[in-house]
């Protein structure tokens, strides 16, 4: 059951495969590999009591290929909680980490299985930005999306190469609520419901994200600094609980589709269940993708190509029907992009 792919930033030319179930396996990026290698195993570490939780996202320092530091993102247990933490490959053999190497960063104790977002990604900034749902039960039960003193329904920015007191790493200076009363310097964007999946315009260093919905609709965004996207006063474009109060302006998502078209009061070009955020293509191999924004329906299995033109309109088309789980996307070192299914463990790579 793999759910992130990603690549170690050495020009080792390889690729990582995080499973749900604790493991990660390195291997080079060739069609016709034959062999893998256990790079990481927590599966004794972590928590796999509801389907959404497990190992859910590795990160590697940018300078992976000096410091071997790398960052992971798992559900454990004992008590029930969210970890992310930061380990360091193994000096002696450079595909396999250091079991014994992990520092705690966070822990943030949780009450539901579902909605742990948890992408982890450096940003061009040098800075570490991680997602994290509402922290589940249906319909944001504690109105924690617009909560600034919560950390659930945030996306998260944190500086792991330094250290503030009390605290196991650094908030950077610009971070928009850092010294704000009431509010947690972490947080870089809020009003998310459970961010599945988010990358960085290698190009441009705009950050996306696929917001999943609750029953009707679900969103693309794109992240600003302190931006506010309306979980759970809006789903999507749409009102959802309107009754909680709010300071800053809602910003409405690029894109929201319907889980039935009859939901959308105008005939919806198509629809889906439950999103997952890709990629900006910045490759070489498809050039005619260059640009767009691929992202899936992890229940319907399509996966589409949004991009905005010179006014800023989205034009979306359907790239690829397939009836797989489409968990995650990955990058390599190139820039070129692998979609993971969920259910038949395969990586899948775009052709022409």
């Amino acid at each position: 059951m793999p759910v992130w792919i990603t690549a170690p930033p050495d020009g080792s030319q390889r690729i990582l495969v995080v499973e749900q179930k604790g493991k990660a396996f390195l291997f080079k990026n060739k069609t016709d590999v034959k062999k893998t290698s256990l790079f990481l195993d927590l599966s004794g570490r972590i928590r796999m009591a509801h389907p959404e939780e497990g190992l859910l996202s590795l990160a590697f320092h940018p300078s992976y290929s000096t410091n071997g530091l790398f960052y992971v993102y798992y559900i454990a247990d004992q008590p029930h909680r969210e970890v992310l933490s930061q380990f360091r490959v193994d000096p002696r053999n450079p595909n396999r980490a250091d079991p014994h190497s992990e520092k705690i960063l966070l822990q943030i104790p949780k009450h539901f299985g579902n909605h742990n977002g948890s992408t982890l990604l450096f940003g061009p900034d040098g800075y570490l930005y991680f997602g994290l749902g509402d922290g589940g039960g249906a319909g944001d039960p504690d109105n924690n999306g617009q909560n600034l003193g919560s950390l659930w329904g945030k996306i998260l920015r944190i500086d792991v190469d330094h250290q503030d007191p009390g605290l196991a790493y650094g908030l950077p200076r610009d971070n928009p609520f850092v010294g704000r009363p009431n509010a947690r310097g972490e947080i870089w964007a809020y009003g998310l419901r459970n961010p599945w999946r988010m990358s960085f315009d290698r190009k441009t260093g705009d950050l996306w994200c696929g917001d999943v919905g609750q029953d009707k609709w679900e969103e693309i965004d794109l992240i600003q600094k302190g931006g506010n996207y309306g979980w759970s006063l809006m789903e999507g474009n749409h009102p959802y609980k309107r009754n909680q109060s709010y300071a800053a302006p809602l910003l409405p998502p690029v894109l929201d589709y319907p889980h039935r078209p009859e939901d959308s009061t105008n005939p919806a070009p198509f629809n889906g269940a439950c999103v997952t955020g890709g990629y900006v293509y910045r490759g070489s191999r498809l050039k005619d993708l260059e640009g767009v924004y691929l992202y899936a329906d992890y229940i319907l299995g399509w996966v589409r190509g949004l991009r905005l033109d010179e006014k800023g309109r989205v034009l979306d088309e359907k790239l690829i029907e397939q009836p797989e789980n489409i968990s995650s996307f990955g990058e390599d070192e190139k820039g070129e992009i692998y979609l993971l299914g969920y259910s038949n463990g395969k990586i899948y790579r775009l052709e022409e």
